[in-house]
This record gives structure tokens, C-alpha cells and sequence, in this order.
């Protein structure tokens, strides 16, 4: 038989917290998507797919392992990368170890339009968020945001 126990309430600092976490996140993810769009005609989504893509051997990155990159659907990641190569920003191929697999490769066009987005993105993040926090509230946000990965999707996130 399953034990109830009773609900942890948030305190109402805790709710402050909460509540000023929730819309931080939403309006600064709002605003370096409507910036990367604008610019550049990239979501923060696929701007991420094309960092990790960059980052990897050969700019090149089995899909489903680019999914769990991402912490995105399969199906969704399929989508993205579908509209990415209608603009010639990603190709799909055999993966190369064992030519079973499709992974997602960055093109040097692809590659262009990360160099220039990057701009934007990083002096986005610069301006609405590490101006706005303190070196020391900086790195515990980044240990606890770590923390909460850790614990939902696994270290190796």
C-alpha cells in the first residue's frame, strides 16, 4: 500500500524564489529567442542544436543521441532538423561508425550562420543575465541549476 506524506508547502520566501525563478527564465528565454529570430532566423532551440553539433567530431552528431543532448523528443529534434536543412544549416547521413544510425551534420554554411548568431546570443546573455547577477549569486545559480540536472536527467546530460 502506497504511503502518503504531506505535501513539503513552499514557504513564502520560497514562493518568492519560485515565482521570480519562473519569470526570470520565461522572459530571458523569450527575449534571446525574439533576439536570435530577428537577427538571425534561428529559435534558441535550434541555435543549441547547432552549438552542440559544433562541438562535436566532425560537427556531426547521431540524432537520438542529439535528442537526449538537448532533452528534446526525438520526433522533435527530426523536425528541426528537417527545417535546419531546407536552409542548407544541416545535412543528414550514415553515421559513420557503423552505418545502421542517421546523424545530423553541420554544413560550413551551417557553420557561418552559428558563428554570427553566437554573437548575439552570448552579448544576450551578457546583458540580461550576468549583468544582472553578482559573481558569487552567479555560480550558485550555475550549482544549483547542475544540481537540479544531476538529479532529473542524469550526470551525463
Amino acid at each position: 500500500m502506497e504511503t502518503k506524506t504531506a505535501t513539503p508547502w513552499l514557504t513564502p520566501e520560497q514562493q518568492r524564489v519560485w515565482r521570480s525563478f519562473l519569470g526570470g527564465t520565461t522572459v530571458l528565454m523569450d527575449r534571446l529567442d525574439r533576439d536570435l529570430r530577428a537577427t538571425h532566423g534561428l529559435s534558441v532551440p535550434e541555435y543549441e542544436i547547432l552549438v552542440r553539433l559544433s562541438e562535436a567530431p566532425g560537427r556531426s552528431i547521431r540524432m537520438a543521441e542529439l535528442a537526449a543532448a538537448v532533452a528534446h523528443s526525438r520526433s522533435r529534434v527530426t523536425h528541426t532538423i528537417a527545417r535546419l536543412e531546407r536552409e542548407n544549416i544541416v545535412v543528414r547521413g550514415q553515421c559513420s561508425e557503423d552505418g545502421r544510425g542517421v546523424s545530423a551534420v553541420l554544413t560550413d554554411h551551417g557553420f557561418s550562420v552559428l558563428e554570427a548568431a553566437a554573437h548575439t546570443h552570448v552579448q544576450g546573455v551578457h546583458d540580461y543575465l550576468i549583468e544582472n547577477a553578482d559573481a558569487a549569486d552567479f555560480v550558485a545559480m550555475g550549482r544549483v541549476m547542475q544540481n537540479v540536472v544531476e538529479a532529473l536527467h542524469g550526470k551525463n546530460f
